[in-house]
């Protein structure tokens, strides 16, 4: 492989925390070891990013006997300026939904932001 093709195939557009996200949102009683292994990440890594979400109020986890699942806080909004006014329900209904964002919405929002 070039050191061209690799540094493309180094980087996403998605952080590890929007993988694990939108992984427990798709199959809330995961294993952080099974979403460990659909991230490519180490488990240990995915413990990290889950207590991160739940201090910051975007993940609550419930006990289920031995097991844990995991709801979203879809109302909680993305953390970036440049990501606002979108939340997490709003990033997870583009990937899991496939629903096209209309293409007149994004031109206005576009020219309201001076993009």
């Amino acid at each position: 492989m070039t050191d061209r093709a690799e540094h493309s195939a180094s980087w996403t557009f998605l952080t590890n925390h929007a993988h694990v996200l939108i992984c427990l949102k798709k199959e809330p009683g995961l294993t952080l070891r099974d979403v460990s292994l659909r991230v490519g990440i180490t488990e240990r890594a995915v413990q990290r990013i889950v207590a991160d979400l739940e201090e910051e109020g975007y993940l609550v986890r419930e006990r289920e006997g031995r097991r844990n699942t995991y709801q979203l806080n879809l109302e909680r909004p993305l953390r970036h300026n440049v990501e606002q006014p979108c939340t997490i329900g709003d990033l997870v209904d583009l990937i899991l939904e496939k629903k096209p964002r209309p293409a007149a919405a994004f031109k206005e929002t576009e020219l309201s932001q001076g993009i």
